[in-house]
């Protein structure tokens, strides 16, 4: 009994949604873990480049993203490019590497994702960034188009926006 209530606590506790501000709902999945406290959400414009490879033996298209950072006044402050990596315009940059991801929103853009960061340059606004949130995806799906060996090494960029939410502990 003890160890059934034990896992419907945890399993609401992963399921569960949380809200950030008054109207993203970020998925429990994709949660950060406790201990962690937003710092700031940049929105990213540009493009998912998709390039056809072979891979363990099979052709796939492989993505990177390559887009510009914005803060809440739509200024420009940094990059977020192949890595996945986020340079902001003090020089410092954190390197991540996907943790979890979700079907929001659900074919109509690229998943929604938690990103633990695994690698910092600099000593700015970056470098004490734990984890990341990818959200409010719009476009960015992978091409139509076939990855085989006609297309090895092709490559198709893909337009697409986000919010990342940046977490320190």
């Amino acid at each position: 009994m003890v160890n059934n209530r034990l896992q419907c606590v945890l399993l609401m506790a992963v399921f569960s949604p949380l809200v950030i501000g008054a109207e993203l709902v970020i998925p429990g999945v994709i949660q950060v873990p406790s201990g962690n406290t937003p710092l700031f959400t940049l929105h990213a414009t540009g493009e998912q480049i998709y390039q056809c490879a072979l891979k363990d033996k099979a052709y796939k298209w492989i993505v990177y993203p390559n887009a510009l950072l914005m803060d809440e006044q739509g200024q420009k402050v940094g990059t977020h490019s192949k890595g996945p990596a986020w340079q902001y315009k003090d020089g410092s940059r954190v390197t991540g590497k996907i943790s979890q991801k979700t079907d929001e929103p659900r074919d109509k853009a690229m998943p929604w994702l938690l990103i633990e960061a695994v690698d910092h340059k600099g000593s700015g606004l970056l470098s004490t960034v734990s984890y990341i949130n990818r959200v409010n995806t719009q476009g960015g799906l992978e091409p139509m188009l076939p990855c085989d060996g006609n297309h090895l090494g092709s490559e198709k960029p893909v337009a697409y926006t986000a919010d990342y939410i940046f977490y320190a502990r």
